[in-house]
């Protein structure tokens, strides 16, 4: 990918990461009925996730991704969307962050996911996790699965993530009917449609160092939000580097042949006019704030950065779970339209990413 150079963050030992970096954008896809909004309908949520991709590949952007939620006035169904955008596309990596294995079911999940690849040309970049509080209590029951005795949710989510990452080798599993419809190959059949190569583009979305751990023994890439466990109080930044270097080690340990992939998400904005200094110039969440996203579980959220680029490229440089990270998710907010949007990432592009040799 490019050029390396020495990194060393706070604690940390000096290792070799890349200089340039994939730079994507992750949509949660939110949609209200209200007049300031310009994306009031699931309609306008979808057609505008397209849009905002083909605009975003025209201005050299690497990745498109979707975050899944359910009953939520957000994206809620990723694989018509993938797909579409697919079709409508031709080099931008097209991806989740996250899809919710609680509530899926793996058998379906794998032919989604191999015909919206196939459908790319091989450009699907799954970020899957075990989920985060959702709209309703327990929604995932709606759906019809229940954890099994002594079984937590997000134990049941691992076990969903397992199966399907299985299913994604491509190995026959199912005795086939000696009296079929239509003929079969021999041996034991697959699901199809089966999409080479897509079992190496799954991501696990990893709140914790023990998660991250577990995903680099099965061989899943990493993805690591603008939300964490607080797990040392100290920044989020600093914790995620801490989580990308337990990770890797892991990777390392486990005997993987490739090299692994980590992401990081930032809600990162340029204020070069008046429309960005009207929307983000007075952003107080300047600070990372700690809360509770349940009973039990104590949770970082990380920063906003929005300044003049010169400022801005001045605080990326310190955030060292960039630096380690090969691709960057920008967090958008897609209710301001595709116009504003793609503005937003093309200055980002254009004022910010040179600078910090991202570009």
């Amino acid at each position: 990918m490019g050029s390396m150079r020495q990194v060393t963050g706070v604690g940390s030992t000096v290792s070799e990461v890349p200089c340039v970096k994939r730079i994507g954008f992750l949509s949660f896809g939110h949609w209200t009925p209200a007049h300031h909004s310009e994306v009031r309908t699931a309609a306008d949520a979808l057609l505008q996730s397209i849009e905002l991709a083909v605009a975003a590949e025209e201005l050299g952007l690497d990745g498109a991704y979707f975050r899944v939620h359910h009953f939520a006035r957000q994206l809620g169904s990723p694989f018509p969307l993938l797909a579409a955008v697919g079709a409508r596309t031709k080099q931008i990596e097209i991806g989740t962050a996250v899809i919710d294995m609680r509530y899926e079911n793996p058998m379906y999940m794998a032919e989604d996911a191999g015909a919206a690849d196939i459908i790319a040309g091989g450009r699907l970049q799954l970020g899957i996790s075990r989920g985060s509080p959702e709209q309703v209590i327990d929604g995932w029951r709606y759906f019809g699965y229940a954890p099994r005795d002594g079984e937590t949710a997000p134990d049941m989510a691992r076990r969903h993530a397992e199966v399907f990452l299985k299913l994604l080798k491509g190995e026959g599993f199912a005795e086939p009917n000696p009296r079929p419809m239509f003929p079969n190959p021999p041996g034991l059949l697959r699901l199809e449609p089966y999409s080479e190569g897509l079992r190496e583009r799954i991501w696990w979305g990893s709140s914790s160092n023990a998660t991250s751990k577990w995903a680099a023994k099965l061989g899943m890439n990493l993805q690591s939000s603008t939300l964490k466990d607080d797990e040392t109080g100290e920044p989020l930044h600093v914790q995620q580097r801490k989580q990308i270097e337990t990770y890797r080690e892991a990777w390392k340990e486990a005997g993987h042949a490739r090299e692994p992939r980590v992401s990081v998400s930032r809600s990162i904005f340029a204020l070069v006019d008046d429309r960005d200094r009207a929307y983000f110039g007075r952003d107080a969440r300047d600070q990372d704030q700690v809360g509770y996203i349940d009973a039990n579980t104590r949770a970082i959220f990380g920063r906003s950065y929005a300044a003049e680029p010169d400022v801005l490229v001045k605080e990326l440089a310190g955030d060292e779970a960039i630096k380690v990270a090969d691709t960057l998710l920008l967090t958008i907010p897609n209710q301001l339209g595709v116009d504003y949007n793609a503005h937003v990432l093309d200055s980002i592009l254009k004022y910010v990413a040179p600078e910090l040799g991202w570009r």
